[in-house]
């Protein structure tokens, strides 16, 4: 599904809601039940188990405990997953958040909303310094540089955003991070010396925090799989059982639900952090290009 939030009959259709129903489509299907049948599990009707498998209702947790029974799965991690899951969602479609104030966040806004609940994201950058550790001056001027942003007042907004986002590294618990990031979003020259010089001391500071772990791929490296593009990986319990992708496109934004894929981006981030240079030779690096500037 290419859009990051849909609606129909002021119901909402969420990126969570998707995930969690597409896991219970995958069980069902497994098990060799239809629809029909998962519904008299319930004493529901077929359509809300369609509705429930397509993400467009919230998920009771007895509901999930009586169809993972019904699917004869067991496995506790599974249906724990599950339910984290199923929770973590009716707080996100509850949640009144700060990025609901910022209209300039557009089709961001379903994205920031999840980076806020989730507790581990893993991102791979080939163009830009990742948005939750930009300077302030790198942000104005990728602003400046964007034609499409508009009026200065949207502008403003949008630095804003980054500032109120990066709240989530700080927080207690914080968001763990894990960047890695290609040499050439390092070497871009965006907004002139002294607004990439501000930018490398800011990744320096943030190397240091505990929680966040950043890697730079090298030049040197060659040809990679990463080659293909930028994406996000988010996580709201264990890394890896529930995670969902997050990647922009030249038209708009791509969300990646199904767990099998997601899988697979895993693999990929894994495949790149191993050919990327050390934390410590990262933070070399970045000093190297601070003694340069």
């Amino acid at each position: 599904m290419t859009d990051d939030q849909t609606t129909q009959d002021n119901r909402v259709s969420t990126v969570l809601g998707r995930r969690l129903g597409g896991e219970l489509l995958t069980l069902r299907t497994a098990a060799g039940l239809n629809q029909t049948q998962a519904a008299k599990v319930l004493s529901a009707s077929t359509a809300k188990i369609a509705k429930l498998e397509r993400g467009w209702v919230p998920v009771r947790d007895p509901d999930i405990r009586a169809l993972c029974e019904a699917y004869g799965t067991g496995d506790p991690g599974i249906i724990g997953g599950l339910l984290e899951l199923a929770r973590i969602d009716r707080e996100r479609r509850k949640a009144k958040g700060w990025w609901n104030d910022f209209p300039a966040l557009g089709e961001m806004r379903e994205y920031v909303a999840l980076e806020n609940v989730a507790t581990t994201i893993r991102t791979w950058q080939l163009c830009l310094i990742p948005g939750l550790l930009q300077a302030p001056g790198y942000t104005r001027a990728l602003v400046q540089g964007n034609s499409t942003q508009g009026h200065p007042d949207r502008g403003k907004q949008f630095v804003a955003t980054r500032s109120a986002r990066q709240q989530r590294l700080v927080d207690d618990p914080p968001l763990t991070l894990w960047a890695v990031i290609h040499e050439s979003a390092l070497r871009h020259l965006v907004g002139g010396a002294d607004t990439m010089r501000e930018q490398y001391e800011h990744l320096s500071r943030a190397a240091a925090k505990t929680n966040i772990k950043i890697q730079i791929l090298p030049f040197s490296a060659g040809a990679h799989l990463g080659m293909g593009g930028a994406f996000n990986l988010l996580s709201f319990a264990t890394p890896g059982a529930m995670d969902v992708v997050y990647t922009e496109t030249a038209l708009g934004q791509l969300w990646v639900e199904g767990g099998d894929s997601a899988a697979q981006y895993d693999a990929l981030f894994q495949s790149i952090a191993r050919r990327s240079l050390s934390e410590a030779e990262s933070k070399n690096l970045l000093d190297d290009l601070l003694n340069e500037k």
